[in-house]
């Protein structure tokens, strides 16, 4: 089987580039072959058939020269024109049969979507697609709003390839620095951008100091409001025990992530997050919003409520750790679901 991708290719990391390198990691260890095409502003050198290209013009290239019986389109956010466009583009070309996956967890209950029928953009678009995957049931249900056929659809969840971070020994400064001198470690990674509400946890961070004064804050990843954080941070009394990284290699991020006491994943808007079942996988505990979709395991609290995440953070950090018991998913069922419904596809006569 010949596999093409679409979507965004580390680095950054993330939990929609995660997902896409589990999936070619996986076609690739079982006989097959996948290539990528990155669709995000960040750009390399083509290697290893990940292809970089620097228009849309050269993209529609590649998708009429490259060889591929799946094109598999990987999409999160809102189901913007362009977005939409983009996902056109895929299900004109019919020698291949096209795939997407929706990432967005938390977009169903957006007004956007509630507003969106089968008469719409996206409702003609989405149902061109030979299959489309959800990361949620919500999702799920969001497409057969739009009228697409349930047997096109399938929920899987995301995965995230794990296998390689756990030989690192050795954390890049300036992590090996600030974990050196911090502990409790309370860790988050997500974008930069308001809907993860990372000012709460600088808040809370200050005053779980004052019942563990060694604790430290890092918080890995990029975004619009990187500059206006590091000034909120600077502003902070306790601004030396806060760690605004930027993006880390993802197995650095791992390590991270399993050296940390805490994951916090405070959240006005978000979706089934990568992230957070990377940090129950590694046996780190996870504080998040309550968004109705987090796994089993996460201690779950409101929105934007500074005294019941502190609260959190306490309890798991005196009693937690004493009873606390997380059964880390170790399988790959999810990435074999991917791969089957590709097959099953390709069994389906053309439409």
């Amino acid at each position: 089987m010949r596999v093409l991708q679409l979507g965004p290719f580390p680095p950054p990391h993330g939990g929609v580039q995660s997902n896409l390198v589990a999936i070619r990691t996986f076609l690739r260890e079982n006989g097959h072959s996948c290539a990528v095409i990155n669709i995000t502003r960040h750009r390399k050198a083509d290697s290893d058939e990940v292809y970089y290209p620097n228009s849309a013009t050269q993209m529609v290239g590649l998708l009429r020269h490259l060889q591929y019986d799946v094109l598999h389109l990987h999409i999160g956010g809102m189901l913007t024109r362009r977005l939409l466009g983009l996902a056109f583009t895929c299900t004109v070309m019919r020698r291949s049969k096209a795939v997407l996956s929706f990432h967005s967890g938390g977009y169903p209950s957006t007004p956007e979507a509630q507003a969106t029928g089968p008469r719409s953009l996206a409702g003609f678009v989405l149902r061109r697609f030979d299959g489309l995957i959800g990361v949620n049931s919500e999702i799920l249900q969001f497409f057969h709003k739009l009228g697409v056929p349930p047997d096109r659809t399938r929920l899987i969840y995301p995965h995230s390839f794990l296998s390689d971070n756990r030989s690192l020994t050795e954390l890049p400064e300036p992590l090996r620095s600030f974990y050196a001198c911090h502990d409790p470690i309370l860790i988050s990674v997500g974008l930069l951008e308001p809907e993860y509400d990372l000012p709460l946890q600088m808040e809370v961070l200050g005053a779980a100091r004052k019942k563990f004064p060694w604790a430290g804050l890092v918080i890995i990843g990029s975004g619009s409001l990187e500059g206006a954080l590091r000034s909120k941070i600077a502003a902070q009394p306790h601004a030396d025990h806060i760690l605004l990284c930027g993006d880390v290699p993802h197995a650095a991020t791992m390590q991270a992530i399993a050296r940390a006491r805490i994951m916090l994943r405070t959240t006005l808007y978000d979706g089934d997050s990568v992230a957070v079942r990377e940090a129950l996988h590694l046996g780190t505990p996870v504080v998040a919003t309550d968004n109705g979709m987090r796994p089993a395991g996460v201690k779950l609290i409101p929105k934007s409520n500074t005294s019941v995440l502190l609260q959190a953070i306490d309890e798991e950090l005196t009693i937690g750790a004493l009873t606390r018991s997380v059964a880390p998913v170790t399988d790959q069922s999810n990435l074999k679901a991917v791969v089957d419904f590709y097959a099953e596809l390709l069994q389906r006569r053309k439409r």
